[in-house]
């Protein structure tokens, strides 16, 4: 059996060529057929032989901050050429380094720019920075952190006492989770205070 159910496919329908999803399989004694919906017209299904089926050629997968660097240049109508150029100073660090440090990068950019692409899901971080204090009685000495907060449209960042912060923070936009990426961006000293999100969530 070629394809599975779940498998996005290409396939001929009304003389173009279509994308879609295999929703069921099916075999028989004249071969396989496949349950497909049409990308172009949701709920609409077909029964297509296996061998009018393409595989399709899976999108590059990149970070979400050079995803985010590639849709601000195509929202700006900016060329190919523009977007790659590691000596524009507007180019996060970030970018220009995933860029550099693999060549390979250089050629997966330009794929995402021309075919499109998938985000890679990154882990996520806090950044606690441990204080000590005495307890409410003033008999003992407890443990405690603030959180590193960044406002992703200025660029300003800041400490706050805890998780639980206002929803005035929340509603701004203000983000306290970061990519390792990210969290460099701001501050490279901080990577060494960062702490997985699942384990100060669980």
């Amino acid at each position: 059996m070629k394809f599975k159910k779940g498998d996005r496919v290409q396939f001929i329908s009304e003389s173009s060529l279509a994308e879609g999803v295999i929703w069921e399989v099916k075999a028989s004694n004249h071969g396989i057929s496949y349950k497909v919906e049409s990308d172009h017209e949701k709920n609409r299904w077909m029964w297509i032989d296996e061998g009018h089926l393409i595989p399709l050629t899976p999108l590059p997968v990149i970070p979400q901050f050079v995803a985010d660097w590639i849709f601000e240049h195509k929202a700006f109508e900016r060329d190919l050429l523009s977007t790659l150029d590691i000596e524009n100073p507007a180019m996060p660090k970030s970018v220009s380094r995933w860029l550099v440090d693999n060549v390979d990068n250089q050629e997966l950019f330009a794929r995402a720019w021309i075919d499109g692409y998938e985000v890679e899901q990154e882990p996520l971080y806090y950044v606690q920075f441990p204080i000590f204090r005495l307890n409410t009685l003033g008999t003992a000495v407890e443990g405690d952190y603030k959180y590193l907060w960044a406002d992703p449209a200025t660029g300003e960042s800041g400490i706050f006492q805890s998780l639980e912060y206002p929803a005035t923070l929340i509603k701004s936009g203000w983000k306290t989770k970061f990519t390792e990426e990210q969290l460099k961006d701001i501050n490279e000293k901080y990577w060494a205070f960062a702490v997985p999100v699942e384990e100060v969530e669980e």
